[in-house]
């Protein structure tokens, strides 16, 4: 675990640590599994293309959940989080190869809240398009 961050260490604009994050259709099945989201839109391409998709696209929640990580990397603390919400703005298209997908990520302090909180704007996108729209997380620093 990283050392936490304190709330008078952060002013506005700090930058977060950004990621890279890979997909694959085989972490599309793990998540399935885990999730119990077995939707065929996430494993079958020839089903997705049938209801107009370009391919397999990745989970929303799965999607939401990466991007969260830089948030919970940099604080140290998972449960710092009292807030968390995007828009889905785009599909993560992941093709039938051994490379996949990538979601990127970066997210800045946006604001500084009472209480200790913080309020962290995230930026994802994977092949070039914002993937998740208005993401916010509001974090307890110490």
């Amino acid at each position: 675990m990283t050392e936490k961050i304190a709330y008078d260490d952060v002013e506005v604009g700090t930058e977060l640590p950004a990621r890279t994050f890979p997909v694959t259709r085989a972490t599309l099945v793990r998540y399935a599994g885990a999730s119990g989201d077995f939707n065929p839109i996430h494993w079958n391409e020839k089903f997705a293309v049938e209801v107009g998709l370009p391919d397999v696209i990745a989970h929303g929640m799965f999607t939401m959940a990466e991007a969260i990580r830089v948030v919970t990397d940099w604080t140290g603390d998972p449960a710092a989080v009292v807030e968390y919400g995007v828009r889905f703005t785009k599909p993560v298209v992941v093709p039938n190869d051994d490379e996949g997908a990538t979601i990127e990520v970066s997210a800045k302090v946006a604001a500084k809240l009472d209480d200790n909180k913080v309020r962290v704007d995230l930026l994802a996108t994977s092949a070039g398009q914002k993937v998740l729209g208005m993401s916010r997380a509001v974090v307890r620093l110490g």
